[in-house]
């Protein structure tokens, strides 16, 4: 882009005379009416005024002096008007807003005159008087004193008769020093999206919303002022002297990029902040105030009240009958599962939740709003204790150290101060460490550390393989040992290396420690720089961040991509708009259910009309209902009954034979008890098992007459088998892997899933009724697995399943690790020594000349890590021709003996063929 001088001059002339407009503006704010109310917007007015706050004296005509100014200046260019005062209780002015005319500002005027000061700040029967008023589309609250209703009861009734409704809240807090009314009001108008004015008699905790968004603008606007001057003063200097400044040039030679704000004092100290809040990822920050954590999942709010269509055989009726009553009076809402549920909608439990929801996605604003500003929308949430910082510095980003220089200098300010340790890498074609190891996160050590970013130049390729080979391998050398570490990769464009490699690398790297990789990514040039300067490989920013996406994936990472326009992705920020996303989707699923419930009682409050020919079916019905049962026909029981037990009781004793509630089913007639079949009932009513009956046997004090004790013992109920804390050494024993297994195996930590899961119940079973096997419908539900040909149902909640994965998960790292340690030193090469005595046999036949010389050097391992560390007795012995030997015995590991063995290992060469035969006899 090129700029004259005469277009910039232009351009700051512009933006002065917007600074001076604004001025203007807050100066007209601050005058009249207007200081102590505010600009009152909206055409139709409610005027509600509190007069709890009011003495007799000059108070109380100051205050009246100040309505009247405000209705000559300000509510009599309105249309309408409705005016309240209200203490205690509320005193309306008229029943209804009336459209101004002199009579009616007449009216106001002596209204306001007449004013009487209360006791007691009601806003909330002033609010229920004034809001059901449709014809208002703006409120004006002047409160002098603390509202005696609660924050959330305001804001709960004022949003529910607001809803869907244009109404401006301007709320007025009128000389009132007690902190919790400019609290209460201020979040009201917040919470309804209104205006807010705070005036002080005084001068003092004055404050104005409009008056706030100038302030802003004002603000930004001096410091767009403030960038111009530096920029074309300081930096392009001379050029803005000639005819034309091409601006693009002078941005090559110095500084493209504006996204960096630089400070003037950029050298200086550091300026170290303590922070206040605790660094997490967003996916951590999630577990915690997440929709799922605070138990805001919609499904979670809808589970009391919803209900699983149910669907039986009934045999009497030989079919499958579904309910309807569930679906008549409930409504269907599809579930996360995909089956359809039944579900009683509470209007106020949904109107309650969707509050919550709008409260959590203002604060998850509020966290996308902390992740873009300062040092963290280069480098992120900076949460880990043990920090390595990797810091490209290749010749491509020659033009753009200062920029770099800068980024460093925010995170050892904002975001270092309350680390363990740290180091800084930086690497061009050659890598560069600030130290050769971790040191502590001191205010001493960050300004060194700052002074040596200072002095760093841009020089050869990205080797980014190899900075990251250097932070793994001599900072992280411990990694095991360690938790909470990082590494963090700032760079402007693709590695050198191809982008597997370094993939498989840092995989390999990362697995099994608490060591995570996250990329800063900042797009800057595309294919090359201004120089002209070619870099190593060519990637455009898409390509770039692909790779190193799947970088990060591969490391458990995150990662962030930013340049000159803004933050262009974040993993941490896409975690917490996925959040308000879900938010979203649950609210209007939530208006979804209310309007299906509206229209269904809407269907349901339109009945249709009984035609004349039928005006007597309702009289029809009632007869019916008035009937009574006929009595049923004696049967055999009954006399039976009745011959029995007819001469010990009085009231003879009825059995009613049972009909089923239809008459349409084609049902024989009612057979008396005694001919019921006995085969009916076996599916439905299981015999339940009798509790253990226990006899006891004892002899009274009366002679020989003897007792005797009945006792039932209750069927032991089933224990729910828990998840095993399990819990594993951290260092190594010497044993063979078999032996570690029978101590720390699956099966013997108790971790097996088969033991977790339960045998299937719902095996298919003859129905006699339809003559063939059934298999049970609800077995599907349940999550299930074939073990050993049974299939069993995993039957635990999802905290408990949360549980066994971190068990797992943690015997796993565990593995690894033991895996690690039998795959290093000389154990990779001759496994664990794991017996007293122990006989080395090295072949030196001619075939083993390749290998002899890394033979001897794992031998030379073998004897000090293994050997000498186990006290363990030994001897050596070689063979090719013939076999020679060490010593004649064994000979007990100490020192001198090692240096000994070691001196003769390295005495052997190949030659000759091999006699393994003699070498095992001789061993012997």
């Amino acid at each position: 882009m090129e700029f004259t001088e005469e277009i910039v001059t232009d351009f700051e002339s512009t933006v002065s005379e917007v600074i001076e407009l604004y001025q203007h503006r807050i100066q007209w704010l601050l005058q009249d009416s207007r200081k102590v109310f505010g600009v009152i917007k909206g055409t139709k007015v409610g005027l509600l005024v509190d007069v709890s706050h009011l003495s007799y004296g000059p108070r109380l005509l100051d205050f009246q002096k100040n309505l009247l100014c405000l209705i000559d200046e300000q509510l009599c260019y309105k249309k309408q008007l409705y005016c309240l005062s209200f203490s205690t209780e509320i005193s309306p002015l008229w029943e209804s807003p009336k459209t101004i005319n002199v009579h009616v500002l007449r009216e106001v005027r002596q209204w306001i005159e007449e004013l009487e000061p209360g006791r007691g700040c009601n806003l909330l029967k002033a609010l229920r008087h004034v809001l059901p008023m449709k014809e208002l589309n703006s409120l004006v609250l002047i409160v002098g004193s603390c509202p005696d209703q609660s924050f959330e009861i305001l804001c709960d009734y004022t949003q529910q008769c607001t809803l869907g409704r244009k109404v401006q809240i301007h709320t007025v807090i009128y000389d009132c020093s007690n902190p919790a009314s400019l609290t209460v009001l201020k979040n009201l108008a917040e919470a309804v999206r209104g205006c807010y004015h705070c005036y002080s008699s005084k001068g003092e905790n004055f404050d104005s919303s409009d008056f706030h968004l100038l302030l802003q603008e004002s603000q930004k606007a001096k410091d767009l002022l403030k960038s111009i001057k530096q920029t074309f003063q300081r930096r392009v200097g001379d050029l803005l002297g000639s005819e034309r400044a091409d601006v693009s040039t002078a941005f090559a030679n110095t500084e493209p990029s504006s996204f960096f704000p630089k400070p003037p004092k950029h050298k200086g100290p550091l300026v170290i902040q303590t922070p206040g809040i605790l660094g997490k990822t967003s996916a951590d920050w999630l577990k915690t105030y997440g929709l799922k954590a605070k138990k805001l999942d919609l499904y979670q709010v809808l589970a009391p009240n919803a209900f699983s269509p149910v669907e039986d055989f009934v045999p009497i009726l030989k079919k499958t009958v579904s309910s309807t009553l569930h679906e008549a009076m409930m409504m269907q809402f599809e579930w996360y599962d995909g089956t359809i549920k039944n579900i009683h909608v509470d209007l106020p439990v949904l109107y309650n939740y969707q509050k919550l929801l709008a409260k959590m996605v203002r604060i998850y604003e509020k966290r996308v709003d902390w992740l873009s500003v300062a040092s963290r929308r280069i480098w992120g949430s900076v949460y880990e204790r043990r920090v390595v910082i990797l810091v490209d510095i290749s010749v491509t980003n020659s033009t753009y150290i200062s920029h770099i220089q800068h980024s460093l200098r925010l995170l050892l300010e904002e975001q270092m101060s309350d680390k363990d340790s740290f180091n800084i890498i930086a690497f061009g074609s050659d890598i560069v460490p600030w130290q050769q190891e971790l040191l502590p996160s001191q205010p001493e050590n960050l300004e060194k550390a700052w002074r040596w970013v200072l002095s760093l130049e841009c020089k050869g390729s990205r080797n980014v393989l190899s900075a990251l080979r250097r932070a793994v391998e001599v900072e992280f050398k411990d990694k095991d040992k360690h938790k909470s570490q990082g590494l963090y990769l700032l760079t402007t464009g693709i590695p050198d290396q191809e982008t597997h490699t370094i993939s498989a690398y840092v995989a390999e790297a990362c697995r099994g420690f608490d060591l995570q990789l996250h990329v800063c990514l900042f797009s800057v040039t595309k294919g090359t720089d201004s120089s002209g300067i070619i870099p190593a490989r060519y990637a455009n920013p898409t390509e770039t961040a692909s790779a190193f996406k799947e970088i990060v994936q591969a490391a458990n990472g995150r990662f962030h991509w930013f340049g000159e326009a803004g933050i262009f992705e974040s993993d941490d920020i896409s975690s917490i708009i996925s959040e308000m996303e879900k938010a979203k989707n649950y609210s209007q699923k939530c208006a979804f259910l209310v309007e299906s419930l509206k229209q269904r009682s809407v269907k349901q409050s339109v009945k249709p009309l009984t035609p004349e020919g039928h005006s007597n079916v309702l009289m029809r019905n009632e007869e019916r209902k008035k009937q009574k049962v006929p009595s049923p026909k004696p049967t055999a029981v009954l006399k039976d009954v009745k011959d029995n037990h007819g001469a010990e009781r009085n009231t003879p004793v009825r059995v009613v034979a049972w009909r089923p509630p239809s008459a349409r089913a084609g049902i024989p007639p009612a057979q008396t008890v005694k001919e019921w079949p006995q085969t009916e009932n076996k599916g439905k009513h299981k015999p339940r098992k009798q509790a253990e009956l226990s006899v006891s046997v004892f002899y009274t004090e009366e002679g020989r007459n003897v007792g005797t004790i009945y006792q039932r013992y209750p069927k032991a109920m089933h224990i729910r088998k828990s998840v095993c804390s399990v819990t594993l050494p951290k260092e190594e024993e010497i044993c063979s892997s078999k032996e570690w297994l029978t101590k720390y195996s699956i099966k013997k930590l108790k971790l097996e899933l088969s033991r977790l899961m339960f045998d299937c119940t719902h095996q298919k079973k003859t129905v006699e009724c339809l003559h063939k096997k059934v298999s049970a419908k609800y077995c599907s539900i349940f999550p299930s697995r074939e073990i050993n040909g049974v299939v069993k149902h995993l039957q635990f909640h999802p905290k408990e399943l949360k549980s066994y994965t971190e068990q797992l998960g943690n015997v796993l790292q565990r593995y690894v690790q033991r895996v690690q340690w039998l795959l290093s030193g000389s154990r990779r090469l001759f496994g664990t020594i794991l017996e007293a005595n122990v006989c080395v046999l090295v072949d030196t036949s001619g075939s083993m000349g390749p290998y002899l010389p890394s033979v001897t050097k794992e031998l030379t391992s073998l004897i000090w890590e293994q050997l000498r560390k186990n006290e363990v007795r030994f001897n050596l012995l070689r063979f090719a021709d013939n076999t020679e030997s060490w010593k004649e015995y064994l000979v007990e590991a100490a020192d001198e003996s090692c240096h000994d063995a070691v001196q003769w290992v390295s005495t052997c060469h190949a030659h000759g063929s091999s006699c393994i035969l003699a070498a095992l006899q001789r061993s012997c």
